[in-house]
């Protein structure tokens, strides 16, 4: 299985859920070459449950995934904390829509969950742990100290910092976690700019976990990722100018 642990399938926060557009995202992941996707949509985008209340209506729900025609969409979210950082949590629907709801009322900057407070939610829940893009200097993990990051299941290889994926790798090997592969899609022009191949066919949220600490899996990343990532910010920066974003 062929997967993004790292998707959004809104241009941005400001904007509403569009179905249309997520058909659009998904089948430039199909085209990709992905099978799966983990849905990591920001905690305090606009009308935040809207997603999983029209996928709900639209797709059939099996196991611990959306089935989009034969395609796995797998529930996410990505929650700021207030030491700064981004952290990305993946599992069941209900699990995600209720550590949302938990925090509903912590989305803005002076308010944001501590890390500690965040982890000790997540877990009381079967979801995986994944430090987002833990080295981009505008929201790293790497300031955070280990006895919380020791907490985390896995890092987060953004397709937007693959230039920096030694350093990545060395702050990795220090924690001892896993590193997966996240394309941080807001586009579809940026899918399957890095990937993650596992050699099982997961169904559940303890199959992917499974794979991944038994190192069934490997990562791509496109020889024309910095070409696509480029493109994906020129877009999104003329659509903001343009006051659509």
């Amino acid at each position: 299985m062929i997967i993004d642990f790292h998707t959004h399938t809104k241009l941005s926060k400001k904007r509403d859920f569009s179905l249309d557009y997520f058909h659009q995202m998904i089948a430039a992941a199909r085209k990709a070459g992905l099978h799966a996707t983990a849905l990591t949509e920001h905690f305090n985008t606009r009308n935040f449950h809207e997603i999983y209340d029209t996928l709900d209506r639209e797709f059939p729900y099996k196991h611990h995934y959306y089935d989009v025609n034969g395609f796995k969409v797998f529930c996410g979210i990505e929650v700021d904390i207030k030491e700064k950082g981004h952290i990305l949590l993946v599992g069941e629907r209900s699990d995600i829509r209720a550590i949302q709801q938990f925090f509903q009322n912590r989305t803005s900057k002076d308010n944001f969950p501590t890390g500690q407070e965040l982890f000790d939610k997540a877990e009381q829940y079967n979801v995986i742990k994944i430090g987002a893009h833990p080295t981009r200097i505008s929201t790293p993990l790497t300031h955070l100290p280990v006895e919380l990051l020791s907490r985390l299941d896995f890092l987060d290889l953004n397709g937007r910092e693959t230039a920096t994926r030694r350093e990545l790798e060395v702050f990795a090997a220090r924690l001892g976690k896993p590193i997966v592969a996240g394309s941080d899609s807001h586009l579809p022009v940026q899918f399957g700019v890095v990937r993650n191949i596992l050699r099982d066919d997961c169904l559940t949220i303890e199959d992917i976990r499974h794979c991944i600490l038994n190192g069934r899996y490997g990562i791509e990343v496109s020889s024309t990722v910095n070409l696509r990532v480029g493109v994906a910010k020129l877009i999104k920066r003329t659509i903001k100018l343009m006051g659509r974003a």
